[in-house]
C-alpha cells in the first residue's frame, strides 16, 4: 500500500483545511476506538482460555445473572464462524487502530483502501447488531466486554461511513454525497440517538431484574 503525506483536495470543492479536520476526527475515532475494542477482545480471549483450563473459573465480567460473560462465552453465538468471535475482534480492531494511526500522520490513502475499510466496518456493525439481538432475545444475558465492543464499533462505522461518503471516496451519486455532508454536521446527535435506542432496548428487556436492584 502506498501512502503520501499531506492534505488532499476536497472533491466537494471545500478547502484543504476542512478535509484535514474531517480526517483527523476520523483518525482519532479509529485509533482510540480500535485500541479500546482490541483490549476488550483480548481480555475476552484471556477469560475464555482461563475458563477452558478451569471450568469453575468465574470471569471478571460475570457480575450478576444479567451481566455475565460466562453465560455468553459458552453459547453457539460466540463462535458463529467455527472459531471464537473474539479472534475476529482482535484482528479487526488491530487493523482499525493501525489505520487511525496512519491517518493521524496526515497520510492520504488510495480509494481502494477506503472501499475495503468501509466494507470491513459495515460487516462489523451488522455483526454487532446481530449479537445485540442474540444477547437480548436469545441468550438472555449481557457480556460487559462485548458491550464495550458494541460501543466502539458503532462510532467506528458511523464516522468512517460519513467520511467516505462526504469526501467522495465511494462511487455514489452527488445527492448522496451532499446528504452525507449535511448529516456530518449532526454526527454527535445521530450517535447519541443510536446509543439511546440500544440502552432503551436493554432497559426494557431486563426491566424486571433492574427493578429488583432498586
Amino acid at each position: 500500500m502506498t501512502v503520501t503525506a499531506g492534505p488532499t483536495p476536497s472533491r466537494t470543492g471545500g478547502t484543504q483545511g476542512a478535509v484535514a479536520v474531517g480526517q483527523r476526527m476520523l483518525a482519532l475515532v479509529l485509533a482510540v476506538g480500535g485500541a479500546v475494542g482490541f483490549l476488550a477482545a483480548f481480555t475476552l480471549t484471556v477469560e475464555k482460555i482461563a475458563l477452558l483450563k478451569d471450568p469453575s473459573h468465574s470471569p471478571s465480567c460475570s457480575i450478576n445473572p444479567v451481566l455475565s460473560c460466562g453465560s455468553v462465552m459458552t453459547t453457539a453465538q460466540a463462535e458463529v464462524f467455527g472459531f471464537p468471535n473474539r479472534l475476529l475482534g482482535i484482528a479487526g480492531f488491530a487493523v482499525v487502530t493501525a489505520v487511525g494511526v496512519v491517518l493521524l500522520t496526515g497520510a492520504v490513502l488510495p480509494r481502494w483502501f477506503w472501499w475495503g475499510l468501509e466494507a470491513g466496518v459495515m460487516f462489523g456493525v451488522v455483526f454487532v447488531h446481530w449479537l445485540i439481538f442474540q444477547s437480548l432475545y436469545r441468550i438472555d444475558a449481557l457480556c460487559p466486554y462485548c458491550m464495550v465492543v458494541w460501543t466502539v464499533t458503532i462510532p467506528v462505522f458511523w464516522y468512517t461511513t460519513v467520511h467516505t461518503l462526504s469526501r467522495g471516496h465511494l462511487p455514489v451519486p452527488d445527492r448522496v454525497r451532499r446528504a452525507a455532508a449535511s448529516v456530518a454536521g449532526y454526527h454527535g446527535v445521530v450517535l447519541t440517538c443510536w446509543y439511546l435506542v440500544i440502552a432503551v432496548l436493554i432497559l426494557q428487556r431486563f426491566w424486571l431484574y433492574w427493578t429488583t436492584l432498586v
